[in-house]
């Protein structure tokens, strides 16, 4: 038997991220014309428009009721509880596509976890905790606070795993690089390395006919680029194949100039897994259809970066944030 005493603030933390998040959502999707973020969360659209965005809508002030006061009428408890079940088949069934995709070979992961699972998981608390009335239950905010903002935080390490460890290579207009360092000899990091490696390994399979390399100076006088280049070079791919973007001095700049590129609209993104999903976010808010491969450590030893997962974190909610601003 679960404890209620425990499941209460849980469920309500859970009922207060989610939300948050999904209100947020809709109000970046009003902006971005096109862009629905709520897909990092559960895919509705299968759906007509008008009818999933009603859902969510009232999942949302549903949800915030609950968090807020954990109180409802009988009715009022059994018609949010509908709603949080409904949105729990959804993410069950956004599950099951991803686990019928990778059956079929459409996407490969080392993360055989989808995402949508975990979301399920906290929707099927929070529909627990609706089976009991919470009239006489003390209100305390600390607790679900808490639950809340372990949410945000856990969220972007969520989808460094579940998202950026999925490989969605496919047929695009260019595989573009991001850049990272190049020693003062001209020497490439691994980081690099493992990009460049895994992007020529693209164009030889027939995915892309041109790679872009993007990135900023390097330690030396031998710019990120011109290093990238000559190692593409030396895996077999023709200069013809090889553009290059010298000004990707970060993430938005290199999806800035590279948008342009993409005569389809359609790119293929080469980095860390850890950086995909940040990668996603900005090629999606310039209305770049992006379809993301995480390079391949040739060192197990960098499978698990550790550092760079957790500066993931704020640095996911920072592009997050540049949606309200810049759209």
């Amino acid at each position: 038997m679960l404890n209620h005493a425990f499941i209460r603030p849980l469920a309500r933390g859970f009922a207060l991220f989610l939300a948050g998040f999904i209100l947020l959502n809709q109000f970046l999707r009003l902006r971005s014309h096109g862009f629905d973020p709520n897909l990092w969360w559960v895919d509705l659209r299968q759906l007509p428009d008008w009818l999933g965005q009603g859902l969510l809508a009232a999942l949302s002030v549903a949800l915030l009721a609950h968090a807020v006061r954990a109180t409802h009428t009988k009715w009022g408890r059994r018609g949010t509880r509908a709603l949080v079940l409904l949105f729990f088949a959804f993410t069950l069934l956004n599950a099951g596509i991803f686990w019928r995709l990778l059956a079929q070979g459409s996407v490969s992961t080392h993360m055989p976890l989808p995402g949508s699972l975990l979301f399920a998981a906290m929707l099927g608390v929070i529909a627990w905790d609706l089976r009991r009335d919470a009239s006489t239950a003390p209100q305390r905010w600390l607790p679900p606070l808490a639950v809340a903002l372990g949410c945000a935080a856990a969220f972007p390490v969520l989808q460094v795993f579940c998202f950026g460890k999925t490989d969605y290579r496919r047929t695009a207009d260019v595989a573009v690089v991001f850049g990272a360092r190049v020693y003062a000899d001209g020497e490439l990091s691994d980081a690099v390395a493992d990009r460049v490696r895994t992007a020529a390994q693209l164009y030889r399979q027939g995915f892309v006919k041109h790679l872009v390399f993007s990135g900023g100076p390097g330690d030396g006088p031998i710019h990120e680029t011109e290093a990238m280049r000559t190692m593409a070079l030396d895996l077999g791919v023709p200069t013809t194949a090889i553009k290059l973007d010298r000004e990707g001095l970060n993430t938005e700049a290199t999806v800035r100039n590279t948008t342009m590129l993409a005569t389809q609209r359609r790119v293929l993104a080469v980095s860390e897994f850890y950086h995909l999903p940040r990668i996603k976010l900005a090629y999606q808010r310039a209305g770049c259809e992006v379809f993301t491969v995480p390079a391949r450590p040739a060192n197990w030893l960098r499978a698990l970066p550790l550092n760079s997962i957790l500066r993931e974190i704020p640095a996911f909610w920072v592009y997050y944030g540049r949606g309200l601003v810049h759209l």
